[in-house]
């Protein structure tokens, strides 16, 4: 079993204790009021964009997400938080380097021995979802679920369903596909984002990501015999049918969005399987991007 199998498999368990010590965490979390953006990068970056879209959603305040590199330093916040598992990535550091002593800071990683327990104003550190594995499963999707337990959106039900779809099998013909659409609504989007990036990672997949509604604002034109299009959350009235009526495979997301991730996490296992390659050895990637003074990438 690769490590990215072994991690993805263990969802349930961290998002179980992710839930519940979220109370042991309300200190750095953002509270009800404050106006909050929360940046990553690659992963961290799409579930930046979850999470800021719940948070805004049940009326807890403005919320914004950000790739780290991209930053409005000009606007107020009264809270940044960042995503980073390794605690080490470049952008992330910079960041919050520069709001020291103007904005508050939360980081949120899987390493306590790492530069940004020292660069953010509170740290919270998610040690058992940490991971070997260049491609993030595990630690993105219980750093979501701690923030939507923070927000009173967590529900056992989530946990039963990230079961289900470690143990049911994927559709018929998915893993042959040719190329893979991801759609999401509201707060799906992030993970439909997410979805691409995790199959173009690991099996080097043609995938793309839309807004469900976006999607046939000309997207939908490359779907046909031999592709595949997955909704993450509730779909649009009709798409299905639309999508069917391409001739492309249509997924819809019966489960929980963030359980319906984990789904996608086993299908980029299986292409990568399919296709000879190996979800640990990513092509040009590595488990953290630290930048040298000249941009380039460093060591790790």
């Amino acid at each position: 079993m690769t490590h990215v199998e072994d991690e993805l498999n263990s969802q349930p368990e961290c998002w179980t204790r992710a839930a519940a010590d979220a109370g042991a965490h309300k200190g750095a979390l953002p509270a009800a009021g404050e106006r909050v953006a929360i940046v990553g990068c690659g992963t961290s970056f799409f579930m930046a964009q979850s999470a800021a879209a719940l948070r805004e959603g049940c009326g807890q305040g403005e919320t914004d997400a950000f790739a780290a590199s991209e930053f409005p330093y000009g606007r107020p916040y009264d809270r940044v938080v960042a995503l980073t598992r390794s605690g080490t990535t470049t952008e992330v550091l910079d960041l919050l380097d520069r709001l020291r002593g103007r904005t508050r800071t939360t980081a949120i990683t899987a390493d306590p021995h790492t530069p940004v327990m020292h660069c953010a104003d509170e740290v919270v550190v998610l040690g058992f979802a940490d991971e070997r594995s260049v491609v993030q499963t595990r630690f993105a999707t219980t750093a979501l679920t701690l923030l939507r337990a923070h927000l009173g959106l967590h529900r056992d039900a989530v946990v039963s369903d990230a079961r289900a779809a470690l143990n049911s099998p994927l559709p018929d013909g998915l893993v042959d596909c040719a190329q893979f659409t991801f759609l999401g609504r509201g707060w799906t989007v992030g993970l439909a984002n997410e979805a691409g990036l995790k199959m173009r990672e690991a099996s080097l997949a043609w995938t793309e990501a839309y807004p469900a509604m976006e999607y046939r604002h000309g997207p939908i034109s490359i779907t046909t015999r031999g592709t595949a299009t997955w909704m993450l959350g509730e779909a649009p009235e009709g798409l299905a049918r639309q999508v069917a009526q391409t001739g492309g495979l249509w997924v819809a997301g019966a489960l929980d969005p963030l359980a319906e991730l984990v789904r996608v996490q086993r299908l980029a296992v299986a292409v990568a399987a399919a296709r000879g390659l190996d979800p640990d050895r990513p092509r040009h990637l590595t488990r953290s991007v630290v930048l040298t003074p000249a941009g380039d990438p460093g060591d790790r």
